[in-house]
């Protein structure tokens, strides 16, 4: 059968130190290795590199995803790069690599360059910088919030070439009903002894204005007025041009009187096992999200979630739990939403379509259709 042929496929991105980007390349290379395809990865390295490597992808070090014009310079030598590994699918996950990758990749003959994938993860600003990530032959979208993002915006964009492909979680990483083992409990009561005897609420991602923290702080606020015994988790890091954030967010904290109230823990490696001994976990970004995977993680480990009703959260939520719906920062809905589920927690229902599984074969099923069209 045609769709039998090894595939060699080069992915492109800036890094590999952190996130969702990083870990979706991550898990594609994985798949495409288990399914006997050569799987290479192109970006200026980081700490994810040792398990990409581990799990049988190529790393190819190039800081291709460098904001400045002498990145350009890599265009000749990233063409012939391709034409070196006969790559069958390009495929771009960056703003700028794919500004690198679309030139070299014009350049070449019609009959036999690689095809061109293009990933677009985020809601970009509408420019003709962010432009290039529709270029693709084929353009996934992360959510149908994205898809719709890009007709909307990229009027000149095939919408039926717009393939969405949501992003999907691990069954077996964020298991349903999970309890983390014995030692990170006694680890964590140690470390958080105030945290025992309390309902947990937590707020993740990382620390910047976006996230919904203030809103957090207030709600936190007003359950403690009404003597509910609530704790506020707020899990994420914050990188040094969010230091006076960060600052101004802990000064809040103090002037609400929530300091035995709220909790920062900084970046955290233990998001899964945090989240399954929280009490439900809200998502409170005040600009729609492409995408929302720590409600997805959450609602997989069947913890509730409450978040504002509004890009792919809402369309997570909508799929899988729509009960956790509130309307964009209404607070009053809000907190009677969480004060019911004090009293009575809610079930969560234990089967969605958002898996992993399904993610990857829609993904090696795009490049197998490009490659061979039937």
């Amino acid at each position: 059968m045609a769709n039998d042929k090894k595939l060699t496929v080069l992915q492109v991105l800036p890094a590999l130190e952190s996130g969702g980007v990083e870990r979706g390349t991550l898990e594609v290379g994985k798949y495409l290795v288990e399914h006997g395809h050569r799987s290479i990865v192109m970006s200026a390295g980081g700490r994810l590199v040792e398990q990409l490597l581990r799990e049988g992808s190529e790393h190819v070090t190039w800081d291709i995803g460098a904001k400045r014009l002498s990145t350009l310079r890599l265009v000749l030598r990233l063409r012939r790069f391709l034409v070196e590994n006969q790559v069958d699918i390009l495929h771009v996950r960056s703003r700028m690599p794919g500004w690198v990758c679309y030139m070299a990749w014009k350049g070449m003959d019609s009959a036999t360059r690689p095809h061109l994938v293009t990933t677009v993860h985020g809601l970009y600003s509408v420019n003709p910088y962010s432009a290039i990530m529709t270029r693709g032959e084929c353009v996934i979208a992360v959510s149908k919030t994205v898809r719709d993002y890009i007709v909307k915006n990229y009027r000149d964009v095939n919408a039926d070439g717009i393939i969405t492909i949501p992003r999907g979680i691990g069954r077996n990483e964020f298991p349903y009903g999970y309890r983390p083992n014995e030692k990170w409990l006694n680890a964590w009561y140690t470390n958080q002894p105030h945290l025992q005897e309390k309902k947990i609420i937590t707020l993740p991602g990382r620390i910047t204005r976006l996230k919904g923290h203030k809103d957090f702080l207030h709600l936190i606020r007003q359950l403690r007025e009404r003597d509910l015994p609530v704790h506020g988790l707020i899990v994420g890091g914050a990188e040094a041009s969010k230091q006076a954030y960060l600052k101004e967010l802990k000064e809040y904290v103090v002037s609400l009187s929530l300091q035995h109230d709220i909790t920062f823990t900084g970046q955290r490696h233990d998001l899964r096992e945090i989240m399954s001994i929280s009490d439900m976990v809200l998502s409170l970004s005040t600009q729609p999200e492409s995408f929302g995977r720590t409600v997805l993680e959450a609602l997989s480990l069947g913890i509730p979630v409450a978040g504002y009703d509004h890009g792919g959260v809402g369309e997570i939520l909508r799929e899988i739990f729509p009960q956790g719906l509130v309307k964009l920062r209404d607070q009053t809905a809000l907190i009677e939403l969480i004060e019911r589920w004090l009293n009575l927690p809610p079930r969560v229902p234990q089967d969605h379509d958002f898996t992993l599984k399904s993610m990857l074969q829609k993904t090696l099923s795009t490049y197998q259709q490009l490659v061979h069209p039937e």
